[in-house]
């Protein structure tokens, strides 16, 4: 795992190399193990960071160069079919990394080949000196972030805004569009930021640039348009099917030359990819959790962890180091922080730093098999409660982090995004059974909020995240191969009857399972009781904290521009009224916290 920066220009720029060797600076947290550049006429520069994780060698090292001396790469992520890919080719590789084997592909075969190939997350830059085309890609699910700026004569991308920014050519400027979006989705959905004129690549998808910074986007992969909402089918055969492919998944994030573990929270899901790793490493794994005094899961982590003969690690954490490295991680996202159990996740990582450097983590679960019962039942309640709104506006409603009603009263920011938004779901919605609309959604939109988390917390030590549960190949199994009534389960006969006359947000997990499938999965390897527990999530205890943020609110949030005048004593008010109270006020302050890191200077030199 590493982290990528370039420059391309119609014009030669002045201190070109200069300007690449700052912004390769700026993200040496996410590659400590070197760094180095690639020029050209000063118009054209690559720089890359790395963090080595397979051949580990100098000559390893990037930006890297193909055989043919045309085609330059810096890569960022993993090809974790990389060997299978190479037995497919004539090139004489020097190196064992999975680098290489992105060059001799498109030298061999072209782009397209290669990505139908390849199995893993990744964000790349390849410039061909001969033809002076540029390539910007990003994996299918956009795992690996992938950030530019293009005016037009100067194209400047990388890893992270910083990186941007840190060139001197870009202004940083408040996208304040931005703060709607973030305030409904915890995170600005691509292609935007928020930062005015940086944007980021579209997931599954990559762009081609002329020398004339002429730009074609080609759409390499998307959500499966295909959904099984069959009634007929063998359960026993699809779930050892589904097995198969979740255990080729886990073993394949297990190619490292470095030492790698596992988050473990105590729940299914990094439970199940713990015992799965367990198994097939042999050697003694290790796993992490971290918990608070008032609130935390380490019974649950421990007794996976005794049953696997883990090394374990506890990690306590207490309000004073949660306000304290808050500013310090809005710092390294580049945003501000969409998850309150980023911070506690990040002092994990940086305690996992001290034993190894790939860490497995089970983003994706929750989106494959239906976990969020509440919504993924959407369909059900709708129909069954004779809604005549259109499916969309009574799934969005459920789905909003921050409510629509409580942001049109407190912010005064353009809508722009929303209804952007609002009008190409809506079509996706129309063209999709109900089932299917929510289970594609969650994969194009609200997993990247999870992405992003998961690629700070560990970047900022020089961690790599693997997330097993999102390979491409799985999805596409879930996907076609099993039922939605594998997915989400009633408990028997009656229990669909009996829940007509209730919501979601009382019959879940009561009256049905959701997970079913990987719930009958994981008892091959896991205790009962770590399988029929209600999901609790990452808790941090925003809401016992409250008054902390009723301070810093009353600090931050009097004279926002983008906050209508006089409203924060209401803002907190209507806070304590949600059921996300902590963290709806923690979102407008986090707002705050960042646009005074990033606006307040001048990013120009």
């Amino acid at each position: 795992m590493c982290g990528i920066t370039g420059i391309y220009s119609t014009n030669t720029i002045d201190n070109i190399k200069e300007r690449i060797e700052r912004m390769n600076s700026s993200i040496t947290h996410r590659g400590p193990d070197s760094g180095a550049t690639y020029s050209l006429e000063n118009k054209v520069a690559l720089g890359h960071r790395r963090l080595s994780i397979i051949d580990l060698r100098e000559v390893a090292n990037q930006p890297m160069t193909s055989s043919n001396q045309k085609w330059h790469i810096v890569y960022n992520g993993e090809i974790y079919n990389f060997k299978e890919i190479k037995k497919e080719l004539h090139y004489q590789f020097v190196t064992d990394s999975d680098t290489e084997v992105i060059l001799a592909a498109v030298q061999e075969k072209g782009i397209d080949w290669f990505l139908e190939k390849a199995n893993g997350m990744f964000a790349f830059a390849l410039f061909n000196s001969a033809t002076h085309e540029l390539h910007l890609v990003r994996d299918r699910l956009g795992i690996k972030p992938l950030y530019y700026f293009n005016n037009g004569t100067q194209l400047v991308f990388a890893s992270e805004n910083k990186a941007i920014l840190s060139s001197g050519l870009v202004d940083a400027k408040f996208n304040e569009q931005a703060v709607d979006e973030y305030l409904a989705n915890r995170y600005i959905r691509a292609p935007y930021t928020f930062f005015q004129d940086i944007m980021q690549v579209q997931p599954g998808s990559y762009q081609t640039y002329g020398n004339d910074l002429s730009v074609k986007e080609t759409v390499y992969w998307d959500i499966p348009k295909t959904f099984n909402n069959s009634n007929v089918y063998n359960e026993k055969e699809i779930k050892n099917q589904f097995e198969e492919e979740i255990k080729k998944a886990i073993e394949y994030r297990l190619i490292a030359d470095v030492p790698l573990g596992t988050y473990l929270s105590g729940g299914v899901d990094s439970s199940l990819i713990t015992a799965i790793t367990a198994i097939s490493k042999k050697d003694q794994i290790n796993t992490y959790t971290i918990g608070f005094e008032e609130l935390n899961e380490f019974e649950y982590a421990k007794k996976i962890a005794d049953q696997y003969k883990t090394a374990h690690h506890e990690i306590l954490m207490h309000k004073e180091d949660y306000l304290a490295n808050w500013e310090r991680l809005i710092s390294y996202k580049d945003a501000p922080l969409g998850v309150p159990n980023e911070i506690p996740l990040a002092i994990m990582s940086s305690k996992l730093k001290e034993k190894i450097t790939v860490v497995l983590s089970g983003e994706g679960a929750d989106e494959l098999m239906g976990g969020y019962g509440r919504i993924f039942r959407a369909p059900f309640d709708y129909e069954n409660e004779g809604r005549e709104e259109h499916f969309y506006d009574y799934f969005i409603k459920k789905y909003d982090y921050v409510p629509r009603e409580m942001r049109d009263q407190l912010i005064n920011t353009p809508l722009d995004y929303r209804e952007e938004f609002d009008k190409s779901i809506r079509n996706d919605f129309d063209n999709n059974s109900k089932e299917a609309s929510i289970f594609r959604f969650f994969h194009r939109y609200h997993v990247k909020g999870l992405l992003q988390r998961v690629d700070m917390t560990t970047m900022q030590t020089s961690v790599e995240a693997r997330v097993p549960f999102l390979d491409h190949k799985l999805i596409e199994f879930a996907y076609k191969q099993i039922p939605f009534s594998l997915k989400l389960k009633w408990v028997n006969d009656q229990a669909m009857e009996a829940a007509e006359s209730m919501s979601a947000e009382e019959y879940s997990e009561v009256l049905d399972v959701p997970k079913y499938l990987l719930r009958e999965v994981s008892y091959k390897y896991l205790p009962k009781e770590i399988i029929t527990r209600k999901k609790v999530g990452f808790p941090v205890p925003l809401t016992e904290w409250f008054a902390n943020l009723t301070d810093m609110a009353h600090d931050l949030l009097q004279n926002c521009s983008w906050l209508k005048q006089g409203v924060v004593s209401d803002l907190i008010l209507k806070s304590e009224t949600e059921v996300r109270a902590g963290q709806i006020l923690w979102m407008f302050i986090n707002i705050e916290l960042f646009r005074k890191q990033y606006f307040q200077k001048d990013w120009r030199w």
